[in-house]
């Protein structure tokens, strides 16, 4: 994109890698809730050389099959990958796909006592058939309707109870139920008043219940959804991030632009570029996972919006140069920064 406006600012060389790399190293000060929509994903990998006869398919030769935690799981391994502590809130059924996640979170060293069981709902599950490196197509297993009022009211009484332990709390919203507007007003109501970090990964149909988070991290369609303006060049941008800005009183939003890299704007003004850092993107899956737990790990340490979101920004050039959802370890992290930034 090219600067129309005259009002966006490039990073630019403020930032040192030692700075940042020491500001890594306090990641595991820190604890941060996530509470948001628990999902398992599943790959089913395969190769393809033939056309099926029945139909004009390809014939999938299946060759393995891996399960990894999705949606706010994800998040939450994320957060321990990169050496943080990580509180998980959600709802699961009481099915094997919910004691898959129960197993892998406490693998991680997380708690799970924030993790509710429904029977009247699945897990989420998402099947993804890939083959030679290409998604050819994913099927769901879920049910995207609101919890009962009953699981909200559990799932606030557990914040609450988190509340003096948690620097940060993650909304994770990818629309499968969790989060509402009772649930969300809540979560307000707990942290008004205090310096807790709120950062929402959000849904394109719930941006009424982000009012005065900490920081927003929409990508640039979620962000053109909410501003009903298409986003093709710099003078857009700045119009739809102003407006989810001031219209959603947040501190900041940061939005995501893929190859674009990402955009930061700040309440007192300032609008800040961060260019790509990733060489090759073979798969996007959990990228914006990995973004806000980095991000808000290191708001969470102390780090300002702008240092946290570069080293959110490496985090996530990481993670889309691999197939699958992905996270990022601290070491691969600093590793990446050190490489880059003298």
């Amino acid at each position: 994109m090219h600067n129309k406006v005259g009002v966006i600012k490039e990073i630019g060389s403020r930032f040192r890698g030692k700075e940042l790399v020491k500001d890594l190293e306090r990641f595991s000060k820190a604890t941060v809730l996530v509470v948001g929509d628990i999902i398992l994903d599943e790959y089913i990998w395969g190769d393809v050389s033939r056309i099926s006869p029945e139909a004009p398919v390809p014939v999938v030769e299946v060759q393995s099959a891996t399960k990894m935690l999705g949606g706010a799981a994800n998040v939450v391994h994320n957060i321990a990958s990169l050496g943080g502590k990580a509180v998980l809130c959600g709802v699961i059924g009481e099915d094997a796909a919910g004691q898959e996640v129960l197993d892998r979170v406490a693998d991680l060293g997380c708690s799970v006592k924030g993790i509710l069981k429904d029977s009247s709902r699945p897990t989420t599950l998402k099947t993804r058939v890939v083959a030679h490196s290409q998604q050819l197509v994913r099927f769901d297993h879920e049910k995207r309707h609101s919890i009962q009022s009953g699981y909200i009211r559990q799932s606030l009484e557990f914040i609450r109870g988190m509340r003096d332990e948690i620097k940060a709390v993650i909304v994770a919203d990818y629309g499968k139920g969790v989060i509402s507007g009772p649930l969300m007003k809540g979560l307000h109501e707990m942290v008004k008043g205090t310096d807790m970090v709120v950062a929402v990964d959000p849904n394109v149909d719930h941006y009424k219940y982000y009012r005065d988070v900490t920081i927003l991290t929409p990508n640039h369609h979620e962000a053109g959804a909410y501003s009903h303006i298409k986003i093709k060049d710099e003078e857009s941008l700045v119009k739809a991030g102003r407006k989810l800005l001031y219209d959603l009183d947040c501190k900041s939003v940061l939005i995501t632009q893929g190859k674009d890299g990402m955009t930061l704007f700040e309440k007192n003004g300032e609008i800040t570029h961060i260019p790509t850092i990733a060489v090759k993107v073979y798969d996007v899956s959990g990228a914006g996972d990995t973004v806000i737990s980095t991000l808000c790990m290191g708001l969470a340490v102390g780090m300002d919006f702008k240092a946290a979101a570069m080293v959110s920004n490496f985090a996530g050039g990481i993670v889309v140069g691999e197939v699958g959802t992905s996270t990022v370890k601290a070491k691969e992290l600093a590793k990446a920064i050190r490489a880059r930034l003298a």
